[in-house]
């Protein structure tokens, strides 16, 4: 195992030269990371993972085992990448037709889980600490908090930021305290919203 300047890069993994990697990060076996990729501080890529030229990866992210982080994918801080999850950057792919000028955006908010074996659709936004469970297909933007399952995704809920799910509806008006941190979760107009309590009970 090599350590420099405060990153451990496993002797099987390949860091390209310019890559942008910060403090306190670990790059584990059979990795790729290209060179003009940008990664944050305390971040984890598992075995085999591949880390594109166009990608930003936020702080304290974790990418599990056999995931592909493409060009034109952005991480922001916590996210959470489960073991071989699929990104995609072309919508309509063809070997015979290049098409690398038609990369679409993927961005995933802060705090937000991928789960294991899911795909992400290029071109969606993922909101903060949503949820998206194992092997769910998202082909559209996932709002805040919202728990997606199925093929093609659906929301069958909302996830609290300590990852549990939420005694609330899918619409109206409600409101919930979660156990474990005592923030307060209210339902209005089809978004949630968090605020702190400094009361616990």
């Amino acid at each position: 195992m090599e350590t420099m300047t405060d990153i451990t890069i496993h002797p099987t993994a390949i860091v390209d030269k310019g890559a942008q990697i910060g403090t306190d990060s670990r790059v584990w076996h059979w990795a790729h990371v290209c060179g003009e990729a940008k990664i944050g501080n305390d971040v984890s890529l598992g075995q085999n993972v591949f880390v594109g030229n166009k990608v930003v990866i936020g702080d304290k992210c974790k990418i599990q085992n056999n995931v592909s982080v493409y060009d034109n994918v952005t991480l922001e801080e916590g996210v959470f990448c489960g073991p071989s999850m699929v990104f995609t950057n072309v919508y309509n792919p063809r070997s015979l037709i290049e098409r690398k000028n038609e990369y679409r955006d993927t961005l995933v908010k802060k705090g937000a889980t991928l789960g294991a074996n899911c795909t992400i659709v290029c071109g969606t936004t993922i909101g903060e600490y949503a949820f998206i469970g194992a092997g769910a297909v998202i082909n559209k933007d996932v709002k805040p908090y919202a728990l997606m399952v199925g093929v093609p995704a659906k929301q069958i809920g909302w996830m609290s930021q300590y990852g549990e799910k939420l005694d609330l509806p899918l619409e109206g008006s409600a409101k919930t305290v979660c156990p474990y941190s005592n923030k307060i979760y209210s339902l209005s107009s089809g978004k949630l919203l968090v605020s702190n309590t400094n009361s616990r009970g």
